[in-house]
């Protein structure tokens, strides 16, 4: 063999090996990143409505709640103009009877042997008054969350997730809504604008359609749960997670409760 073919013969083999080590490399990436993801159940069937129960509850709060803190949009006038009082922040309010708001409340379990449609319809957020509306959102994986932006001024979403994909999309004034999708449960991904610190949100995605973002009232129901031993699992942006364990019966109306204490704060 020549000196030129030998050369030759040792490029092209660190080259194939090179490639090799690649393409293992980058499979051996995506087979864990999908080890991750459940398998679908090719037989899974819808929930039977004639033997599926009910869980309703409400979510409450003990001790004293920190005060709402004002929120100075001086630097954005088209935002402060909107506003007859100063906007406050969300992380924690409290309604009149001790009940808890923006609290995601949820089932934890196997729900494999199910099928679930996901909803045609996106969850809608909507930046008004240089604030995420609502404060916190919760959808299915593989649903659509569509974000517009109402304000004549521009905005930026930054997707701050670890399970999923994240992303950061500008939003100029008078700019169409656009949409996206997660494919892995998360609770809950955190949504930031860069341009303006103080609007932030929270978006919890979970793999089955039992979960319920609480209102003012505190109160949740969860529908068409088929008969089963679950985690009752509810999460709050400041307070993190209480758990309990439940089960339901055959056309069982469940009712059960958690409360949070302001001692539960980090």
């Amino acid at each position: 063999m020549s000196a030129v073919g030998g050369t030759f013969h040792r490029v092209a083999l660190a080259v194939s090996l090179l490639a090799t080590l690649a393409c293992g490399c980058g499979g051996s990436r995506q087979s864990g990143a999908d080890s991750r993801a459940s398998a679908p159940n090719p037989n899974a069937k819808p929930v039977d409505a004639s033997t599926a129960g009910s869980v309703t509850g409400t979510i409450h709060f003990e001790g004293n709640a920190p005060p709402p803190k004002t929120i100075n949009m001086a630097a954005v006038p088209v935002c402060a103009k909107q506003r007859t009082s100063p906007a406050t922040t969300e992380e924690v309010v409290v309604g009149d009877n001790g009940t808890l708001q923006n609290v995601v409340v949820y089932l934890k379990g196997d729900f494999s042997a199910y099928s679930f449609p996901r909803s045609a319809d996106p969850v809608k957020v909507d930046q008004n008054g240089c604030i995420y509306q609502p404060h916190v959102a919760a959808l299915m994986t593989g649903e659509s969350l569509q974000i517009s932006n109402s304000d004549a001024a521009t905005h930026n979403v930054n997707a701050v997730a670890k399970r999923n994909r994240g992303w950061n999309e500008t939003q100029a004034p008078g700019s169409s809504a656009f949409s996206q999708q997660f494919t892995r449960e998360e609770v809950a991904v955190r949504v930031k604008c860069n341009v303006h610190p103080w609007m932030r949100m929270y978006v919890a995605v979970i793999g089955n359609p039992y979960f319920q973002v609480t209102g003012k009232d505190g109160s949740f129901t969860l529908k068409n749960v088929p008969p089963g031993t679950y985690t009752l699992s509810a999460w709050h942006e400041a307070y993190g997670v209480k758990e309990q364990t439940i089960t339901i019966a055959p056309n069982q109306q469940l009712s059960a409760s958690l409360t949070f204490n302001d001692h539960d704060r980090p």
